[in-house]
């Protein structure tokens, strides 16, 4: 290489050097502003705390691979929360293979069925709103966590999910009429008192 092509390939690498600078310095500072909302994020919409660091990881892995194509023709916030909501439905279907898998192994094994200790158990931890969110069905549960725990608006929450702006009203009544009545079912609890 000639020591003149060579003097004009230096500044396309130093170009290209300070873009990665820049667009690395982009991402962290995106990941240190989106950090707890993606984390809260992520437990609302039924990650159990067991798995959830690993959810989070994986919601800034997939971020991280796609940030350089980021159009920002969406905001920060509800392009994290969809690929929020696209990982713990991930996660979900993978646990519940696995679920499966075990059950079958451990009736193979024991032959026993749940209990009426296991059912009560089940319904006691029915007092806290996480398991009030994981009675809605997904699509519920990520407009009511969006919307009312993520405090998105409706326009934003139908352009992450890509439905019609009504289908996004009526999810979010069906989804609070729900919580409503669970958390006024659950023994002990008083009008007003959050669980």
């Amino acid at each position: 290489m000639s020591s003149e092509a060579q003097r004009a390939a230096k500044p396309m690498r130093e170009r290209s050097s300070a873009q990665e600078v820049t667009l690395a310095q982009r991402y962290t500072e995106l990941y240190e502003q989106y950090f707890e909302f993606v984390w809260r994020s992520a437990r609302y919409l039924g990650e159990p705390p067991s798995s959830l660091d690993d959810a989070v990881q994986d919601v800034f892995l997939v971020a991280y691979r796609r940030f350089q194509d980021f159009e920002a023709r969406s905001s920060p916030r509800t392009w994290l929360f969809a690929i929020t909501l696209r990982v713990v439905s991930d996660h979900r279907r993978s646990r519940r293979r696995k679920t499966r898998l075990l059950d079958s192994v451990k009736r193979m094994f024991t032959g026993t069925t749940p209990t009426p200790f296991d059912h009560a158990s089940h319904a006691e931890r029915s007092r806290t709103l996480v398991a009030a969110l994981e009675a809605l069905n997904d699509d519920q549960r990520a407009v009511f966590v969006m919307a009312d725990i993520e405090e998105l608006s409706a326009p934003e929450i139908a352009s992450v999910l890509s439905v019609n702006l009504n289908t996004v009203y009526s999810r979010l009544r069906t989804a609070r009429r729900e919580i409503a009545a669970r958390l006024v079912q659950t023994p002990g609890s008083e009008p007003g008192n959050k669980p």
